[in-house]
């Protein structure tokens, strides 16, 4: 007698899991173990030497307050989430000292005003990539930092049809090397780092809670962002980190990425060319949880500040460790047509909208987050709806691109 067709799909099912996870970390392995590391660049090397770069970042890495003993290492300090954070825990006293490789993802010009603007506040950011094991050991050498926030990473969904390889070196290879240093300092950091809402790929329950599934990536930067939860839970198990990751839900605001569509949109509309907005099948909505910077900040620094100590001293598990993942959205979706009417209204401008189906790229149709438990442990609450956030952001936008325009009040 034939088995039922369920068993076969079952099986299947668990085939295909353990292929992917296997040829995952297959690549981490290569990535990690046999691809030798890009050689520093001769004059970035020599800004990394001296007694003038050393007292730049012990200096940077001093808190405002001897009462105040938190020293952090932002990493991707340079990024939009990255700048915000940084100069939120410097301005109240902190010690922060950044790390950015200032990659050509995006125009690295906006990332160095960023950077320029976070020297204005206190803030020394060492240019180097996180993958440089013997820049990281000489940071924590010179700073007995307390928490790490890692925030460097390679985002973008589409970008990983284009250039897979990046997705791996940053997301997965770059973090192992940071849990690395990390696990080896004494005492141990507690690490808060940024995972992504895209790791609920084709999970259909909405909103997405903690608990739900997340084995099912609809892209490699979701698949990449999953992998980095397990490597984490595995350095949490192994050498007694304290690790909190932060699943980030469509961040937008001033200082944001150009590669975000609110970015690009208000770029394109203000310079009279067609912007393309994306639908689902039988013309659903493409629907995102659209979350202001400020209101990420605040759940980073929350987290930051509710995370407990690392267990380990010296690569040495002493006991069990804190290991939490959080949801830090907005909790209020919003189709992606009703922040091209709001971005019409606030630059006087009428888009020339073009209607096509979503392409297979790895994007999903909806993303909305419960937030209960980031609320019960951190306090999280989330302030700012889309029309207000989005204000800012073009208010920012018109005055550094200097358009000319002024946004509408």
């Amino acid at each position: 007698m034939d088995k039922p067709l369920f068993v076969h799909r079952s099986r299947y099912h668990s085939i295909s899991k353990l292929l992917f996870w296997t040829l995952l970390f297959l690549g981490v392995i290569f990535f990690v173990f046999f691809r030798p590391p890009p050689a520093p660049d001769s004059s970035r090397r020599l800004l990394q030497d001296g007694p003038d770069w050393e007292s730049r970042v012990i200096k940077s890495g001093r808190p405002k307050s001897v009462n105040n003993r938190r020293i952090v290492l932002v990493t991707g300090a340079a990024g939009f989430v990255g700048t915000h954070v940084s100069a939120a825990l410097r301005r109240r006293g902190d010690g922060v000292v950044g790390l950015d490789n200032f990659n050509s993802y995006y125009d690295p010009s906006l990332k160095r005003a960023r950077r320029a603007l976070l020297e204005r506040a206190g803030v020394f950011v060492v240019e180097g990539d996180i993958n440089d094991a013997e820049l990281l050991k000489k940071l924590f050498g010179l700073v007995k930092f307390t928490h790490v926030m890692h925030l460097a990473a390679q985002a973008g969904v589409r970008y990983a049809m284009e250039n897979p390889a990046s997705y791996v070196r940053s997301n997965i290879a770059g973090l192992v090397s940071v849990l690395e240093v990390c696990k080896s300092a004494n005492p141990q950091p507690a690490i808060i780092w940024a995972s992504s809402s895209s790791v609920y790929g084709l999970n259909t329950k909405s909103p997405f809670s903690e608990e739900d599934r997340t084995d099912q990536p609809s892209s490699l930067y979701a698949a990449t962002k999953k992998a980095g939860e397990e490597i984490a839970h595995t350095y949490n198990h192994i050498y007694g980190l304290s690790i909190t990751g932060l699943r980030f839900f469509t961040v937008y605001g001033p200082w944001g990425r150009p590669d975000m569509a609110y970015f690009f949109f208000t770029k394109d509309i203000l310079k009279g060319k067609k912007i393309t907005i994306f639908e689902g099948p039988d013309h659903t909505t493409v629907g995102r949880d659209f979350t202001y910077i400020d209101d990420i900040v605040k759940g980073c620094l929350a987290a930051l500040d509710t995370a407990k100590k690392s267990t380990g001293t010296g690569g040495k598990k002493k006991g069990p460790a804190q290991l939490r993942v959080f949801n830090l959205g907005n909790t209020s979706p919003e189709p992606v047509g009703r922040l091209v009417d709001i971005l019409e209204g606030l630059l006087r401008v009428k888009a020339k909208k073009v209607v096509l189906p979503m392409p297979a790229n790895g994007d999903v149709l909806y993303t909305h987050a419960n937030i209960s438990l980031a609320q019960r442990e951190l306090g999280y609450k989330p302030t700012t709806n889309l029309k207000t956030g989005l204000k800012k952001f073009v208010s920012w936008y018109l005055d550094y691109y200097g358009t000319g325009k002024k946004s509408a009040v």
